[in-house]
C-alpha cells in the first residue's frame, strides 16, 4: 500500500508542476529566449445610441453610450 501511495503522491506533484510551468514564462520567442510580453488587447469600442434608440456615432448630439 505504501508503494501505491508514494506513486500517487509523485504523480500529483508531477502534474501540479507541469500545470504551473505553462504560466511561469508565457513570453518567449521562437528560440526560447525571454522577451517582453506584448501589451494586452485594446478595450472594446464604446457603442452609442441616439434618443430614438438607433445606433449613432458617440460624437453626435444627444448620443449616449450603452453598456
Amino acid at each position: 500500500m505504501s508503494k501505491s501511495l508514494s506513486i500517487a503522491i509523485a504523480l500529483a506533484i508531477g502534474l501540479s508542476a507541469a500545470g504551473s510551468s505553462a504560466y511561469a514564462a508565457p513570453c518567449k520567442d521562437a528560440k526560447g529566449k525571454f522577451t517582453k510580453c506584448p501589451a494586452s488587447a485594446p478595450a472594446k469600442p464604446v457603442k452609442c445610441k441616439d434618443a430614438k434608440g438607433k445606433f449613432a456615432k458617440c460624437s453626435a448630439p444627444g448620443a449616449k453610450p450603452i453598456h
